[in-house]
């Protein structure tokens, strides 16, 4: 195993007392108060999840126009054809469109979906994907893409020539502009895409899935401005806000306020049990309880075992979950995405004792074991479906920018990349692409992750010309791994009804979850499952358990420990634990 990135800075989060004031005079908790305060919450008002809080769809470019082309289809009886993508942002946008459009009015068999394979397809709309369509639905008029289109320039303008309207309904920033300083945009009847050039939406950030739910709020505002609805019998669209709040957060988009108030909605009707039978199901399988579902749950139970399927298998199968109606068949697709989620875990793990193998040797002591600036790494049997995961370990592991790359069924090599703060991945691709043109097939995504596809020949050049340009845009304040804590925590806090109320926030990027930093005496360490470290510390003068995941290297007998806490149960009882996360 490589060693791993020196020891983080824990830097302490500022709380403004102004703010915190406020907040605990409006009935918050004083440490609730301090942890919002510390995020730029400023009042109560700022942390309302209410519904009429959400901002106006007529804000968002292209809402408007996507409305009338919608409304017109449903009421025409016009054949559509979504196409999703193979992620959990592009399942659940997918199974929104579908529920929607019927609780709009869509009849039976209007609507159906399709979903690239990742390994035949490759991402997006292509001109292959639209013959699938036309192939799915008979008569077919109007192609919607979630979560995916706003590059697809070929595959929309293939659709076009066959006379199909399309609705590009994307998130993901377009192409960079070219040397007329233009954007090159698909030329899809309408697009929506809150990141298209002229879009003054206020929330940037919205995923795909959220993209969708606006549309389908334009939507029902137009058939009941044209008598189809009243507003006493429009249908109730918050019933597609636990799919909203699954795909928000499995996303990993960033969490502003608007982010919040749909996904804090969905896990209020999940809690509330009035949820999707698959989300339902894929809650039973994790064992995950209803009651006090959260955001973690999103993102590190649910989430992962619908991208399961569009890594190793067909996607098709978690859009089916998540549109099923029938508790019994979610129960049994939910199983299946299980198992598929088991063998996922396995060839992630084969895939990373591979790279750690690979970079050990690149690490070597002979050159005092400091990784470069970037790291590329690449075996021919690495899964194309798990590089993302696998380069997502290695970056949190060594603090650089990472792309692993598999090969494709086309031969081609399909990487996968992850970021630090401070490095925009995709702008690095972008200059790769202008040094040397021809190197890279397709690139694209956002600061913190990205893809592209290259020639197996021409890894040698991707490798030291991304390294050039992580050398170029590091320093070493950002090559130093930064920890951000909420300082310490005293004896009151380890309390399971305030952990809980805690956990009941919706965290998440730009909204990090509660993280503390004590110094604390270890009073005994010991190794469990082989790969973690279980640890007895004195904090404060009591003795608490605490467990460090993914740490085997002992500590010292004093050490200064960024945590966070959680309730354990066992045996019927509960206990405060700590889960610490660094050292420094």
């Amino acid at each position: 195993m490589p060693t791993p990135a020196a020891a983080p800075t824990l830097a302490l989060r500022a709380a403004a007392p102004r703010s915190a004031y406020a907040l605990e005079q409006a009935g918050i908790h004083p440490l609730l108060a301090r942890l919002l305060a510390a995020r730029g919450v400023r009042s109560a008002e700022d942390i309302d999840d209410s519904l009429g809080r959400l901002l106006d769809p007529a804000g968002l470019a292209g809402a408007d126009a996507a409305a009338t082309l919608l409304a017109d289809a449903l009421q025409r009886g016009r054949p559509l054809v979504i196409v999703a993508d193979y992620d959990c942002d592009g399942a659940t946008a997918c199974a929104v469109a579908v529920r929607g459009l019927k609780l709009l009015g869509a009849a039976p068999g209007q609507v159906r979906y399709v979903v690239p394979d990742r390994t035949v397809h490759g991402y997006g709309l292509t001109p292959a994907i639209v013959e699938l369509a036309l192939a799915a639905q008979p008569d077919l008029a109007l192609l919607i893409t979630v979560d995916n289109g706003i590059a697809s320039l070929e595959g929309v303008a293939a659709a076009r020539a066959r006379g199909l309207d399309v609705l590009v309904t994307d998130h993901h920033l377009p192409a960079a502009a070219g040397p007329d300083g233009r954007v090159p945009l698909p030329d899809a009847t309408v697009i929506v895409n809150p990141n298209q050039p002229g879009c003054g939406f206020q929330s940037k950030h919205l995923a795909g899935v959220g993209v969708m739910f606006y549309v389908l709020l334009a939507t029902r505002q137009r058939l009941r401005e044209s008598g189809r609805f009243s507003a006493a019998t429009q249908p109730r669209l918050d019933a597609l806000l636990d799919l909203v709040a699954l795909g928000t957060v499995a996303d990993v988009v960033r969490l502003d306020a608007n982010n919040r108030r749909l996904v804090a909605q969905g896990l209020k009707r999940i809690r509330q049990g009035r949820l999707q039978p698959g989300v339902e199901a894929l809650f039973a399988v994790a064992g995950r309880p209803l009651a006090t579902a959260s955001a973690q749950d999103f993102g590190f139970a649910i989430g992962p075992r619908l991208n399961a399927a569009g890594r190793l298998s067909d996607m098709s199968l978690g859009i089916e979950c998540l549109t099923a109606d029938d508790p019994a068949r979610a129960a049994e697709l939910a199983r299946q995405l299980d198992a598929i989620n088991r063998e996922r875990r396995d060839v992630e793990a084969g895939m990373r004792a591979q790279a750690e193998a690979a970079l050990g040797a690149l690490l070597d002591p002979a050159t005092r074991g400091e990784p470069p600036p970037a790291l590329v790494l690449f075996d021919p049997s690495f899964h194309e479906g798990v590089v993302g995961i696998v380069a997502a370990r290695l970056k949190d592991q060594l603090h650089r920018p990472t792309f692993v790359f598999a090969r494709g069924q086309d031969g081609l090599l399909k990487g996968s990349g992850r970021s630090i703060p401070g490095f925009h991945l995709r702008d690095a691709l972008d200059l790769v692409v202008k040094r040397h043109p021809g190197l890279v097939h397709r690139f694209g995504g956002h600061a913190m992750a990205a893809g592209c596809t290259l020639d197996e020949a021409g890894l040698e050049t991707f490798t030291q010309a991304l390294q050039a340009v992580a050398a170029q845009g590091l320093d070493a304040a950002t090559l130093q791994r930064t920890v951000w804590v909420d300082g310490p925590l005293g004896a009151d806090a380890f309390d399971a009804t305030l952990v809980r109320t805690l956990d009941a926030q919706v965290w998440g990027p730009s909204f990090e979850p509660p993280l503390f930093c004590d110094e604390v005496d270890v009073v005994s360490q010991r190794l469990v499952g082989e790969r973690h470290l279980k640890l007895s510390l004195r904090h404060h003068g009591t003795l608490r358990e605490a467990i460090w995941f993914g740490r085997t290297e002992p500590l010292a007998d004093r050490v200064r420990l960024a945590y966070r806490l959680t309730v354990d149960e066992w045996n019927g009882r509960e206990r405060v634990q700590m889960v610490v996360e660094a050292a420094g």
